[in-house]
């Protein structure tokens, strides 16, 4: 079977909240980038997919939302939609000539170096000729576009409308967003994240594009985002049993990376992609018995050979030296570079006030946050325009959103029909129960900020896709930008940021040098979220069990073995750091085990 195609780059562009990364193809994908479009806000794209035709003075029928599967015809429409433009955007590069300034030419010039690079440089050598013009074929045919993929939260399924109307299995929102994409012309992959859905997974058999076709090849591809090995044995094994097959593993940093947080029980980045390499041939094997087992079931010739994994990695990368020990020690195929692209204006919506502030960002306003309604930490940016409304509702005494979409609400404590916990609605209740409650002070004002802290992030993810095009502007913008993109302090153009990644260029500068190492910022984070729970624990926030904080610090020390058993080879110049960071986390971890720091509730 033909494995999963890839584009001569050894980087993507994940998903970035809602909207960040929404038109992205649109920017990059004709130039060979990838990049991955969030399926969660089928009206921002209904928005985008206006805007686009009408900038292009192409034909727009509307899709009503509470028409027959509105939310997947829309999403249907967006992603056909995508597809044809980076389709005409890729016919028009491939006919373009071959000189300075083209767009052909500036394929060639952003590709890292390898073969393909290499026979464009040969072919300008060339003189004017039949030679020539034959290599000049061959590299406009070489010339093709990146993956146009998309991702789902498999937890973000929403079977309740705030009306109390109770959707079918076959309309929950993360359901829909799989028919929207199985619908669609792409040729290209979903990215699942946030863990096992079995109904969304379920609803994947009856669309054949997820299944080898006559010639045994598959239109439609499976990524999983995943932050520990376990997670991507059970969810490989799930969907094998259904014919589905994993094209790629995308491990992300648990902790060191944008967005939601999916803090691992103290494992760290280096030692889970250990595990996976190490692993993957064994599951491999097994997993091709399933699927192999499973596609008979469903009618389909014996004896289909299945492609090998992918591996890929992301979260807090920000040097090409990181970017290379990636991808040599442990042959990660693509590496992730998300929250820097927010920097550059060519590839990512965001508007300019937003993007001033993250350019300007420092230590202490990236900050892991309690914002998301889902529960699951989540990294902020101190003073967006989401953050700034947030903090004068609490002054104001009216804390909460008006909650316009609900998309996140799923909380049933106060009756049958969830709300968000970002809610006014929910705030209010939940802020008169704590009153109520007879708590001790500093309990219950450690729990009323837990409930504040809750942000519509739903909707506010959007927001900052709808001002950079003049959409919207009553809609705030929230950003959930990694830690990592502090120590990128000015915007960049995409030949930099490319250059950047490839090491032909430096936008990090002097300050570089006091830059961690990222597994030893990762290392650093996840020290400062076990101290975090202890002190929550402590405080009757967040009761956990003593085996939690055992296993969490028994973690830590492993993977602090780990590094220093490796710290040449993994770190080089920046073993100084190795040395100088793991005494301390070394003893915090150990007075965990010991007790010593094992915290009492109040």
């Amino acid at each position: 079977m033909k494995a999963f195609d890839t584009t001569p780059h050894s980087f993507h562009i994940p998903v970035m909240g809602t909207g960040f990364t929404m038109d992205t193809p649109l920017r990059v994908a004709h130039l060979g980038i990838s990049s991955v479009v969030s399926l969660g806000d089928d009206i921002l794209m209904e928005k985008l997919r206006r805007y686009h035709s009408q900038r292009l003075h192409l034909g727009f029928e509307p899709i009503a939302l509470k028409g027959p599967e509105g939310r997947a015809r829309r999403i249907t429409a967006w992603l056909d939609f995508l597809d044809a433009q980076v389709k005409v955007q890729s016919l028009a590069l491939r006919a373009a000539p071959l000189r300075a300034g083209s767009e052909l030419t500036r394929y060639f010039e952003l590709l890292p170096e390898g073969p393909l690079k290499t026979a464009w440089r040969d072919c300008l050598a060339l003189p004017e000729g039949l030679a020539r013009g034959e290599a000049e074929v061959g590299l406009r045919a070489a010339a093709l576009p990146g993956a146009i993929n998309v991702n789902i939260m498999t937890k973000v399924d929403r079977s309740v409308l705030p009306t109390g109307e109770v959707l079918g299995p076959e309309c929950t929102d993360a359901v829909t967003a799989l028919k929207g994409f199985a619908r669609s012309t792409l040729a290209s992959a979903v990215v699942f994240s946030a863990g096992i859905n079995p109904r969304l997974y379920g609803a994947m058999t009856p669309f054949t594009d997820f299944f080898p076709d006559a010639t045994g090849a598959i239109k439609k591809h499976v990524i999983l985002k995943v932050s520990d090995w376990r997670s991507a044995e059970v969810q490989g094994r799930f969907l094998a049993k259904k014919g589905i097959w994993i094209d790629e593993f995308r491990v992300e940093s648990g902790l060191n990376c944008g967005g939601h947080a999916f803090a691992t029980q103290g494992q760290l980045l280096g030692p889970i992609l250990e595990e996976f390499n190490s692993r993957m041939p064994v599951l491999h094997k097994e997993l091709e018995i399933l699927w192999a087992k499973a596609l008979v079931a469903r009618g389909q010739a014996a004896g289909q050979i299945a492609p090998p994994f992918r591996l890929t990695v992301q979260g807090g990368v920000g040097t090409a030296a990181e970017h290379a020990l990636l991808i040599k020690a442990y042959h990660a195929q693509s590496v992730g570079w998300g929250s820097p692209f927010l920097l550059v204006a060519e590839t990512s919506l965001v508007d300019g006030p937003t993007r001033a502030l993250l350019a300007a960002a420092g230590e202490g306003d990236i900050f892991l946050s309690d914002a998301s309604p889902l529960g699951v930490p989540f990294w902020c940016l101190a003073h967006s325009s989401s953050e700034e409304q947030r903090l004068q509702r609490i002054a104001q005494g009216r804390p909460g959103s008006p909650c316009p979409q609900a998309a996140l609400a799923f909380n049933t404590e106060f009756g049958p029909i969830p709300k968000c916990t970002a809610s006014r609605d929910y705030q209010a209740r939940k802020l008169a129960q704590l009153e109520d409650a007879g708590l001790p002070g500093p309990l219950l004002a450690a729990s009323r900020k837990l409930v504040t802290d809750r942000a519509c992030i739903c909707v506010e993810l959007g927001g900052s896709a709808l001002h950079s095009l003049g959409l919207d502007l009553s809609v705030k913008s929230t950003v959930c930008p990694g830690p990592n993109l502090v120590w990128f302090k000015r915007l960049a153009s995409l030949e930099e940021m490319v250059g950047h990644i490839y090491g032909r260029f430096d936008l990090l500068g002097p300050e570089a040098a006091a830059r961690p190492h990222v597994f030893l910022a990762e290392l650093k984070i996840t020290v400062d979220f076990l101290l975090r729970e202890a002190q929550r624990h402590a405080e009757g926030l967040t009761p956990r069990s003593e085996d939690y904080f055992t296993e969490y610090a028994t973690n830590l020390l492993k993977g602090i073995d780990y590094y220093c058993a490796r710290s040449e080879a993994l770190f080089g110049q920046k073993r100084a750091q190795l040395e100088a960071a793991t005494a301390e986390f070394r003893r915090k971890a150990e007075s965990f085990l010991q007790g010593g720091l094992m915290p009492a509730v109040a």
